[in-house]
C-alpha cells in the first residue's frame, strides 16, 4: 500500500498537467544513459526527455542526444540540485517555443536506471490524473547492498516528520513526478543533496498532495569504500542544511 499524505486539494487536482517532461541529471553515465533515455521516452505522457550533462568527462551528452534527448551541458560539475534546476530551465524554454504545452509536469529520473526507468509510469499516472501533486518512488531491495548505516535517511525522515507531521518511507528517493503547482512550490531547490528533503517539505507546506508509490526500479547503490563515505558525509551536510533553513523560515514567518 502506498503511503499518502493528503491536504485540501488545490487547483492542480482539477487542472491536471497536459504533458510530462522527463529530466535526467547525469555525470559520467556513458554506460547507462542511452538505455535510460530510451526507456524514459516510452513512458506514457512523456513528451520530451531532457538530459543535463553535469560536467561529464565521458560521452554521456553525445550518447543522450543520439538516444533522442534534449541536452543541457554544464562545462563543469555543479551538483544534482543545480542540474535539476537547469532541466526546469530547458523545459520552460521549450514551453515558450511552443514545443510543450503550458501545463507541464516534471518527472525526475536517475541516469543509471537503464530499462527499469519504464516503471516510472506509476509516478506519472497520478499526477496526470490530478490525484497527486508530488509522487515519490519507493524502491525494492536492490541487487547490490549499499554501504550506509541509515544515518542520512534517519535524519531526513525525522526532519520531514518534525516539520510536516509526515514520516516518509524513503525520504531521499530521487525519482519524483511534480505537478506544475508542485514545481512552483519547490523551486528554487535546496542545494546539493538536500534537494529531495527540501522539496518534500516545501510541497507539503504549500498544502499539496504527496504520495509515495512502490516502483520496481534498479540502480547503482553507493558502496562502503572511502568514496561512498565521503558521499554520505556530503549528503548529511546538505540534508541538515535544508532542514535548518526550513526551521529558520518557520521562526521568521509572521504570526497570523
Amino acid at each position: 500500500m502506498a503511503s499518502q499524505l493528503s491536504a485540501t486539494p488545490l487547483p492542480s487536482v482539477s487542472a491536471p498537467a497536459e504533458a510530462v517532461v522527463a529530466v535526467i541529471p547525469a555525470k559520467d553515465e556513458a554506460d547507462r544513459i542511452a538505455a535510460t533515455v530510451t526507456a524514459a521516452r516510452t513512458i506514457p505522457g512523456v513528451a520530451v526527455v531532457v538530459v543535463v550533462d553535469d560536467g561529464s568527462s565521458d560521452a554521456t551528452g553525445d550518447l543522450a542526444v543520439a538516444a533522442g534527448a534534449e541536452l543541457v551541458r554544464h562545462g563543469r560539475n555543479h551538483g544534482k540540485a543545480d542540474a535539476m534546476m537547469s532541466g526546469l530551465g530547458r523545459a520552460a524554454g521549450l514551453r515558450r517555443a511552443g514545443r510543450l504545452p503550458e501545463r507541464v509536469a516534471v518527472l525526475f529520473v536517475d541516469a543509471d536506471l537503464e530499462e527499469s526507468a519504464t516503471e516510472l509510469h506509476v509516478l506519472v499516472e497520478p499526477v496526470l490524473a490530478g490525484e497527486a501533486d508530488l509522487t515519490i518512488a519507493t524502491l525494492p531491495v536492490q541487487r547490490t547492498a549499499g554501504g550506509g548505516h541509515g544515518l542520512v535517511v534517519g535524519l531526513a525522515r525525522r526532519g520531514i516528520e518534525e516539520l510536516t507531521g509526515w514520516s516518509p518511507v524513503q525520504p531521499l528517493s530521487g525519482m519524483r513526478c511534480l505537478s506544475p503547482l508542485a514545481v512552483g512550490a519547490a523551486a528554487p531547490f535546496a542545494r546539493g543533496w538536500g534537494v529531495e528533503v527540501g522539496m518534500t517539505v516545501d510541497v507539503l507546506d504549500a498544502g499539496l498532495v504527496v504520495r509515495e508509490v512502490p516502483c520496481e526500479l534498479h540502480h547503482r547503490v553507493t558502496g562502503a569504500d572511502w568514496r561512498g563515505q565521503v558521499h554520505r558525509a556530503a549528503q548529511y551536510r546538505d540534508v541538515a542544511l535544508a532542514l535548518a533553513v526550513r526551521r529558520l523560515r518557520r521562526r521568521l514567518a509572521p504570526a497570523h
